[in-house]
């Protein structure tokens, strides 16, 4: 049995969820938006109107025919579990921009780094995320998908990694660079 994927998921009174069978779409909409899941055709999903849940379980088969259905078990909860959050809540990211002269800026849909190269960083932001700046050197991502808030973070920040001797670069918020002495010289 999968611990995971045997656990049901609790829904908000304000998210709303639909589970279509034929199709194996999970759709879920919540105050910060809306998403969708398409399920592997192993897995069963339904929502209990009345507990305000949703299971997951997978088709019953013998030992020798499983082959890769329970490992998609815990993998379809979570994503689902994610995605409930994700409309409820939402996931944010906070990253940030750390060297002499560095900046961000936000102009329209596109988000501009000055890192330290002569020409300056452009990258769109993607559909679903929003972005906010602060103080030119701090960037506040949010959005209902944790998979592309995620992605999103994790590109800036592969723009310019923060190094290890003076500490420069974009990193996130809560992340800690271990520091390194440079050359010592003799005295």
């Amino acid at each position: 049995m999968s611990r995971i994927g045997k656990q049901l998921i609790l829904v908000p009174a304000t998210v709303k969820v639909t589970v279509n069978a034929a199709t194996k779409t999970v759709n879920i909409q919540g105050p910060k938006g809306n998403n969708s899941f398409t399920y592997r055709p192993e897995m069963i999903v339904a929502y209990d109107d009345k507990t305000k849940s949703i299971s997951c379980t997978v088709d019953d088969v013998s030992r020798m025919e499983e082959g890769n259905r329970r490992a998609y078990w815990g993998t379809t909860r979570a994503v689902i579990n994610k995605m409930v959050k994700g409309v409820s809540e939402g996931f944010t990211r906070k990253l940030e921009v750390v060297g002499v002269g560095w900046t961000c800026k936000l102009q329209g849909k596109k988000l501009i780094l000055s890192v330290g190269y002569c020409n300056p960083i452009e990258l769109m932001l993607p559909e679903g995320v929003a972005c906010t700046i602060e103080n030119n050197t701090i960037i506040n991502l949010s959005g209902v998908d944790a998979q592309k808030v995620g992605a999103f973070a994790s590109l800036i920040r592969s723009q310019r990694k923060p190094e290890p001797y003076n500490g420069k670069g974009i990193k996130y918020s809560d992340e800690v660079i271990q520091r390194k002495k440079g050359k010592a010289f003799g005295a």
